[in-house]
């Protein structure tokens, strides 16, 4: 059943094309019309001269709210959708971790059946095809070199759903396993690796469009061994994620990647884990064991920096207040920017077609209210 049509009034509205003010018309579960003047016939909901922003897309999160999308648990998994729907991010692409292969087809089918309903807008593999020297928060006995036979019964499983792998381009078979990702519409990244920086060059012509949260799990960057680092910044090509809850990357680290790519190549993600939304506290990612203590993830026996604890509009306002952003800039790098990224047209835009996902943020940039396929969300 399709929801009752709805027009949002007097809204600074984040369009592809600039700032709309306006009014946005909402119908059968898409954008319909933006317009001045008079509103369409219908319900009709001030905004009050707020933002409104599509709803954020997260590419990169392995759960929230007590639950994890390694876990394959379907309750579970709609429980993180559910939780960051509230919180203004009304598209994600689940994340899996590095797995036993029998345990990661496992997953595959299980995410699939979700994104099949909706509830998820794609599957993401952050490992197993990883370095062992940079695996941060993946248990690195579970890594193993780029498999393409692997990555096809993935395929299978995934039905269609599988949209992005992180691949470390100097492992054995790693640009054969980016052609065939790329070959077959997934979206190939590079990350947790101690690639040179002409490996990296070589992943990227390989089909590589990706950098995964740069700076962390990567080879770091010297004035005379430049690394992923340097590769990722300089190509075009490249999306180039970052998590910006200020326990990963310093804001001025952060400002040298803005300065770099500009805000059309810089997608902001959370990595976020199941500790998102709880609190302090020990959890698992991936079968290991993470201690939360101030918001800030370490992986209890290495004392590795693990997964994020934010969502993402926390991206978007530290984005705005330490990297001077403005909030059309930021909000798209949390959106329209991201959901290119890894192949989903249209999404994380406010356009006549778009899906009629929406945020309406207050001047604090604090999530008022939600909007998901055209009605309020709680």
């Amino acid at each position: 059943m399709s929801p009752t049509p709805l027009t949002l009034t007097d809204t600074r509205t984040v369009t592809p094309e600039g700032v709309h003010e306006g009014w946005v018309h909402l119908e059968n579960g898409r954008v319909a019309e933006l317009g001045t003047g008079e509103p369409p016939r219908g319900a009709v909901h001030d905004a009050g001269g707020r933002w409104v922003a599509p709803g954020l897309v997260d590419t990169h999160v392995h759960g929230g709210a007590g639950h994890g999308f390694p876990d394959a648990d379907p309750e579970g998994a709609r429980a993180v959708t559910a939780f960051n729907r509230s919180q203004g991010v009304t598209s994600m692409v689940g994340g899996l971790v590095a797995a036993s292969p029998e345990d990661t087809l496992h997953q595959v089918s299980v995410l699939a059946d979700l994104c099949d309903e909706g509830e998820l807008a794609g599957i993401y593999l952050e490992g197993p095809f990883i370095a062992r020297q940079r695996c941060g928060a993946h248990d690195p006995e579970l890594l193993r070199d780029p498999d393409t036979a692997e990555f096809d019964r993935w395929l299978e499983a995934g039905r269609g759903h599988v949209r992005m792998i992180t691949v470390a381009p100097e492992l054995p078979g790693a640009l054969e396993l980016i052609r065939a990702a790329a070959s077959s519409g997934v979206v190939p990244a590079v990350g947790h690796t101690e690639a040179t920086y002409e490996e990296t060059v070589a992943a990227f012509d390989a089909g590589a469009t990706v950098a995964t949260h740069l700076y962390n799990a990567m080879r770091p960057l010297g004035h005379r061994d430049p690394g992923p680092i340097a590769a990722a910044l300089g190509d075009g090509r490249v999306s180039v994620e970052l998590i910006l809850d200020l326990v990963h990357v310093h804001p001025g680290a952060a400002q040298v990647v803005l300065d770099a790519v500009g805000p059309g190549r810089l997608s902001l993600v959370t990595d976020a884990m199941n500790a998102t939304g709880l609190g302090d506290g020990e959890y698992t990612l991936g079968g290991l064991r993470v201690r939360v203590s101030g918001g800030e993830a370490r992986v209890v026996e290495t004392g590795s920096i693990a997964s994020s604890t934010i969502v993402l509009p926390q991206a978007v306002r530290n984005a705005v207040d330490h990297l001077g952003m403005t909030v059309p800039d930021a909000v798209r790098s949390a959106s329209s920017v991201p959901a290119a990224a890894v192949g989903l047209p249209g999404v994380g835009r406010v356009e006549p077609g778009a899906p009629a996902d929406l945020v309406v943020l207050d001047e604090g940039l604090a999530v008022a209210e939600v909007v998901h396929r055209g009605a309020f969300v709680g």
